[in-house]
């Protein structure tokens, strides 16, 4: 597995765990673990596209 696909996958990873982090949070009934999911869902999301939209620019200007 080249390593740009490992980083992907991880980030979905991360991404997923944060979502089922939102069940556990409503379940529970907090709201920081809620709040903390919601920020960790943005944050791997945004990283996994910016990179990948860094991968496709640096693929067409060769």
């Amino acid at each position: 597995m080249k390593k740009e696909n490992l980083l992907f996958l991880t980030l979905s990873i991360i991404t997923v765990l944060c979502i089922m982090a939102i069940g556990v949070a409503v379940a529970e009934r907090s709201l920081v673990i809620a709040i903390v999911a919601i920020l960790g869902i943005f944050l791997s999301m945004g990283l996994g596209f910016s990179r990948r939209k860094k991968n496709e620019s640096n693929h067409n200007s060769f």
